[in-house]
């Protein structure tokens, strides 16, 4: 699935389901989602029946109401945007030093310590 960043919208949608602890119904989003505006039921029932087209969500039928949850984890979803991101931003180095740069001291030690994790997972020597 080809991911580029959500709508104004769609964004409210995920976060209310990344939020949630289960599927929730259209009528659960449009009450637990965060938005500037008064969303009608059936426009959140149609960017819901969007993004699952779109691949981003999973439904179940329960009743006559489907039940929405996302496919992957909100950290799942950052990441691989990140990687579709790098992969076609040209030079794959140079942006991801462009990035790293930008990094608070705090956010790099973090990054090592990630870095030390992943490199343990795969047995690879520090």
């Amino acid at each position: 699935m080809k991911t580029r960043e959500f709508g104004e919208l769609e964004a409210a949608i995920m976060d209310a389901l990344w939020t949630a602890d289960r599927a929730l119904a259209v009528r659960e989003i449009r009450e637990t989602m965060t938005y500037r505006r008064d969303v009608a039921y059936t426009t959140v029932m149609t960017v819901a029946n969007i993004l699952f087209n779109k691949g981003v969500l999973h439904r179940e039928k329960v009743g006559r109401a489907w039940r929405y949850q996302p496919r992957e984890s909100r950290e799942e979803h950052t990441a691989r945007v990140m990687s579709e991101v790098l992969r076609e931003g040209g030079d794959r180095e140079a942006t991801m030093i462009r990035l790293i740069e930008g990094f608070s001291d705090e956010e790099m030690a973090r990054l090592h310590e990630a870095l030390a994790e992943v490199r343990l997972r795969r047995g690879i020597a520090s």
